[in-house]
């Protein structure tokens, strides 16, 4: 059933799962049409809500691990009685999950000899029928995805990239339509042009000295690029899915409970679902009416996203008109942490094929990296804090977005996904409380951001 209940509390979520295509899955019989949408919405107005908590995962695939990543979350928040009971006595919550495909590679690819010619992890034939699907570029890709697969085999430990391969990664950049259009870009095309031979060096490169395995592992050798590619596929597919189905949904929720207050939190690439709901298409056609309060925990975008100005790229960030739409009216959060190296390592090497510069024009900050490593940059009213215990007060105020300085309590771990995915501790949902509780607080829509 498309209703979640979390195990040793009783309170239940609502889970509603949209394909690559941002189109919603007929995955509930009570629904109309089958779409458990029409059946979430009516629930609401019956119900009226007095606040919506909708999330989006990140680095998930199916809808088992969205689950876990759920009921983690959720009950991490419900844990924290005290927290709850500052949102007043006529709390009301709805809580939403939000399922989309978004795994770029899987676990068992992160094993140094995963696609070794020895035949460890996943088959040659495995590989092809995996990124087949990720990729979702049809049946034309199979030829250049085998190319590329074959030409492992044959010498997994190549010192350079062998030319069939790298003519197939450049046929299989352009059926993916992967483009590079500079910082200011949308979130899928603000890395660097992809050069297969550039990738595979960097990615040989990145591989040496961190725990993605040793050089030819997890990052480099011929099917590192492939995994590049995967990467920028989601980050196209985050925005894509926010900006159609999720947007009309989350349109749709405020008009069905017009006086719930709407929080948004997403993780990862779900950052970019997220702050592509808010902008709606093209970052220029809002929701119809602000959203209370927005967390964004450890997210896979670029530090320009929302940006005033964007050192020597002569423009603005692609989400930052949302901020001039009033498109928040509470608090805006942002989680980044030194020890995450799915966003710290990852991020730079999908975007640019090589780590970033040391600086970018005038500024200490790179051209390529992630809000979840260095936090929201270039924007005119951010406040720098660190993130606090549980039962330390915040004084979040609308207006601002929230750098929240995470490394000692996110993604201490180490490893790829585990510590990127370490999100549920108490700390992380006292956060999220008192954001919404700050949000009810606040009169009128405010403008988040600098001069209009």
């Amino acid at each position: 059933m498309p209703f979640r209940t979390i195990s040793e509390t009783g309170e239940q979520y609502a889970l509603l799962s949209f394909d690559k295509d941002g189109k919603e899955r007929d995955n509930d019989p009570d629904g109309q049409a089958g779409l458990f949408s029409a059946r979430l919405l009516n629930e609401t107005k019956q119900h009226l809500p007095s606040d919506i908590f909708v999330f989006s995962h990140g680095w998930k695939g199916d809808i088992t691990a969205a689950e876990d990543q759920y009921n983690r979350w959720i009950k991490a928040m419900l844990d924290l009685p005290v927290d709850r009971a500052a949102m007043g006595e006529k709390f009301k919550p709805l809580w939403i999950g939000l399922h989309w495909p978004s795994l770029p590679f899987g676990d068992e690819e992160l094993a140094a000899d995963s696609f070794d010619a020895t035949g460890g992890g996943l088959s040659p034939t495995a590989v092809v029928e995996t990124y087949l699907e990720r990729l979702g570029l049809g049946e034309e890709a199979r030829p250049l995805l085998e190319t590329i697969v074959e030409a492992n085999r044959r010498n997994a430990a190549a010192l350079s990239l062998p030319p069939e391969a790298a003519t197939a990664y450049q046929e299989l950049a352009v059926l993916a339509g992967r483009k590079a259009g500079g910082p200011f870009s949308p979130p899928d095309e603000d890395g660097a042009p992809f050069d297969p031979d550039k990738a595979f060096d960097a990615g040989n490169a990145a591989s040496i000295g961190t725990d993605f395995g040793g050089a030819g592992g997890f990052l480099g050798g011929i099917l590192g690029p492939l995994r590049q590619l995967s990467y920028w596929t989601m980050k196209k597919r985050a925005r894509s899915i926010g900006e159609s189905g999720m947007h009309l949904f989350i349109a749709q929720l405020m008009n069905a409970a017009p006086v719930a207050k709407i929080h948004l939190m997403g993780h990862s690439f779900g950052c970019i679902v997220i702050a592509s709901i808010l902008g709606g298409p093209g970052a220029k056609e809002p929701l119809p009416r602000p959203v209370d309060s927005v967390a964004l925990v450890q997210g896979a975008v670029s530090l320009w996203a929302f940006a005033d100005t964007i050192p020597m790229a002569h423009g603005t960030g692609y989400f930052n008109p949302l901020f001039h739409h009033g498109a928040v009216r509470g608090p805006f959060l942002v989680t980044h942490s030194i020890h995450d190296r799915a966003v710290g390592i990852l991020y730079p090497l999908a975007c640019a094929a090589a780590f970033a510069e040391p600086s970018f024009g005038d500024s200490d900050l790179p051209k390529y990296g992630g809000i979840g490593t260095f936090g929201v940059c270039g924007f005119g009213k951010v406040v720098k804090q660190p993130m606090l215990m549980e039962t330390e007060p915040y004084h979040f105020q609308a207006g601002n977005i929230h750098n929240l300085e995470s490394s000692k309590f996110i993604a201490k771990g180490g490893g790829v996904s585990g510590a990127h995915s370490d999100i549920d501790g108490p700390q992380v949902a006292h956060a999220l409380w008192q954001a919404a509780a700050a949000s009810s607080k606040t009169g009128t829509a405010t403008n988040t951001g600098g001069a209009a």
